[in-house]
């Protein structure tokens, strides 16, 4: 049987806010999260996902859409 872990104990496993690790379950980023109710129940094995938010402060635009709308 696989151990789960709450997004509480993720949290402070991995030292990222329980809010991100809600919003990285409901993107499907953690493998093998299940939600139960308003709970997700975390793999005790599963592995922080990358981080793949933009962190240089700029927006990026791809080239292919600022084509179309000029």
């Amino acid at each position: 049987m696989m151990d789960y872990i709450t997004i509480r104990e993720a949290s402070q496993k991995w030292g990222i806010g329980i809010r991100r690790i809600n919003t990285l379950c409901n993107e499907g980023r953690i493998e093998g999260c299940v939600k139960f109710g308003a709970s997700w129940a975390i793999p005790a094995e599963a592995l922080k996902p990358s981080d793949m938010r933009i962190k240089s402060g700029k927006y990026v635009k791809d080239k292919e859409n600022v084509k179309r709308y000029l």
